[in-house]
């Protein structure tokens, strides 16, 4: 967002005491800075945004520090995701303002994980084709009909003013142009747009984190970009219209725009939210339907809850009531146990690791297992070839048979993914509406008609 030219980070943007230390404002302000940010906070996650509500659940430091002038997030190599904000920048802006300026940078760093082409970065026309797009969508989001403003003045590019500008350009050159709706239809359309400009108005500054020395590492922006994008895409699949709107929008803003895009898309599985796919890859849906699955299987409990008697002093004082948050929700527990009976397919293993990994707030447990069970962690070696037994896999993940240090599994699992070609004694686990069968082809699905029926599906061993 362009805020006016931003400065040499004058301390180092990961030394976090550093940047509590610079120059601290007044108490009054800080204060002031932290309430609107939290007030921000969470009109995203209830009715706003849920991808922006995700992306700075990860960020588990919030400065407030005079060293930035106006407010970014951080990606340090370490793999850490800091918000960074001035406190007089955001009690200048009100409350509407510090909303209008976090989900620009939340929108951000999402762009940087979809668009990861350095030579794409480096092209000033389509540093300020993100601009655009991003403050378009900030304004619609919001509901808003024009720019923050600070001290009077608008805070950031206008996509509207850049339509007029660009309008004007190609009536000059006698050629046709865009209505504003079209130009701004997706993250592609605005930049192509620009670049048939003659002279497109580049500013000559941008957004703090797109100045020299703002830590973005890439490897950080990417973790966190998935994993953001794979839990606002389970919270749609459990009926969240909030995050299913806003994802079909980022989706249809986005994809086919670059084959890393497409790629990253497929790979979620979120062409499902839509009822259609990626043309450029083949669809695998037993990953879409383990999405769902989980989706149901790991709820999310309630985060937020009115406190009554601090309820009742608030409005006693005047004040308007407030949502406080509960204490931790308890963490869901995940099992995952592989079949090494036999051969398994190396492409879904990394797959089911790759995505359990990504999911906030779950406890993952491996199980390696033929005629015993042996826990192990992602990317260990696992060894096999004896019989196989599902009854042992029961008998583990419900407390009945010791585990390596001889005492029992004490977790109560939420959900236990199998992944196995099905040919063993059948079982009725103790809960059988938390296991989910994936049946390797040529299996036997028998948990799929079993009494009761258990969640079941055939997956594909091809390369992914």
């Amino acid at each position: 967002m362009t805020y006016g030219a931003p400065r040499t980070p004058v301390v180092e943007l990961t030394d976090r005491r550093a940047l509590r230390e610079w120059d601290p404002a007044p108490a009054e302000v800080l204060a002031e800075a932290h309430r609107l940010k939290e007030a921000a906070l969470l009109d995203f996650g209830l009715t706003e945004s849920a991808v922006a509500s995700w992306l700075y659940a990860k960020c588990r430091h919030q400065l407030a520090t005079t060293a930035v002038d106006t407010a970014a997030v951080v990606a340090s190599g370490d793999g850490s995701c800091l918000l960074l904000y001035n406190p007089h920048f955001f009690v200048g802006l009100g409350i509407e303002g510090v909303k209008f300026v976090l989900f620009h940078e939340a929108r951000h760093l999402v762009q940087r994980h979809l668009f990861a082409e350095p030579e794409l970065r480096a092209d000033p026309v389509y540093r300020l084709a993100t601009e655009v797009t991003i403050n378009h969508v900030a304004l619609v989001r919001l509901g808003r009909t024009g720019l923050p403003l600070l001290d009077g003045e608008p805070v950031g590019i206008d996509p509207h003013a850049i339509h007029r500008l660009y309008q004007a350009d190609l009536a000059a050159q006698g050629l046709p142009a865009l209505d504003y709706p079209e130009f701004v239809e997706t993250d592609q359309s605005v930049y192509a747009e620009l670049r048939r400009m003659t002279d497109p108005p580049v500013p000559q500054c941008h957004c703090l984190h797109l100045a020299e020395g703002v830590p973005a590492d890439q490897e950080t922006v990417d973790r966190i970009g998935s994993s953001v994008l794979l839990n606002a895409l389970l919270a749609a699949r459990r009926g969240q219209r909030l995050a299913e709107r806003e994802l079909l929008d980022l989706m249809g803003r986005t994809e086919g725009a670059s084959e890393a895009a497409s790629r990253l898309w497929g790979r979620l599985g979120a062409g499902a939210l839509r009822g259609t796919t990626s043309r450029t890859r083949r669809v695998d849906w037993w990953q879409r339907w383990l999405v769902d699955v989980l989706a149901s299987r790991l709820a999310e409990g309630e985060r937020l809850v009115y406190p009554k008697k601090r309820g009742a002093l608030l409005a006693a004082l005047g004040q308007p009531p407030m949502l406080s948050r509960r204490g931790p929700v308890r963490r869901k527990v995940l099992v995952v146990a592989y079949d090494t009976s036999g051969s398994m397919p190396g492409h879904v293993v990394e797959w089911l690791t790759e995505l359990v990994g990504r999911i906030d707030g779950v406890e993952a447990h491996w199980l390696s297992f033929d005629g015993v069970v042996m826990p192990f962690r992602p990317g260990e070696r696992v060894y096999g070839g004896g019989g196989t037994s599902f009854q042992a896999v029961a008998d583990h993940v419900e407390g009945r048979s010791p585990t390596a240090d001889g005492r029992p599994f004490e977790e109560r699992p939420d959900a236990v993914i199998v992944l196995t070609d099905g040919y063993a004694p059948h079982i009725t686990p103790a809960e059988p509406d938390k296991w989910i069968w994936l049946i390797t082809e040529g299996g036997d699905d028998w948990p799929d008609h079993h009494t009761p029926p258990m969640a079941c599906h055939r997956v594909t061993t091809g390369a992914s």
